[in-house]
């Protein structure tokens, strides 16, 4: 369901490039280290999580997610993968990574901030910088556990910046 809607704003946010862009989730994709031709954009935004083994919901601050993006001129056409850093739960045994819950204001924040990267990387278009930033909704109480932190593991947590 959110996957839907994060697709949707994108195509909304797109639609002023000159190219057909195109957004997909790829939970594959290594950070730092984007594929020929691909140009990175990470971002981390407040987002929810929820255990999918006992039900135990948490917040977290600086969720990151990364996207590898790339333009076709000649099909004129241009791609974005996406990851969603994932957090275990801590309470578990056998913890799932949970993908996070993001809010319709900071999926539209994040988006606007990649289509401005899109614009600059592949358009040589100096957009200059919206002042719109991800909001904290909510209390983020006690510290970051970085044991049960995709991002952390990946090498890319700015929670604790």
């Amino acid at each position: 369901m959110e996957d839907q809607m994060w697709m949707s704003v994108f195509r909304s946010n797109a639609e002023g490039l000159q190219d057909e862009w195109t957004l997909h989730m790829d939970d594959s994709i290594q950070p730092k280290h984007p594929a020929g031709g691909f140009y990175e954009y990470m971002r981390g935004s407040f987002a929810q999580f929820r255990c999918s083994g006992c039900g135990r919901s948490w917040p977290s601050k600086r969720v990151m997610v990364v996207f590898h993006f790339s333009r076709d001129a000649a099909s004129g056409c241009g791609t974005v993968k996406m990851r969603r850093c994932k957090q275990e739960c801590r309470r578990c045994t056998a913890p799932r990574k949970e993908n996070p819950r993001y809010s319709q204001e900071n999926i539209d924040v994040i988006l606007e901030k990649l289509v401005e990267k899109i614009k600059f990387r592949c358009y040589g278009e100096n957009v200059g910088q919206s002042n719109r930033s991800s909001r904290f909704i909510g209390k983020v109480n006690g510290p970051h556990e970085s044991a049960h932190c995709e991002a952390c593991q990946l090498g890319i947590c700015q929670q604790g910046t």
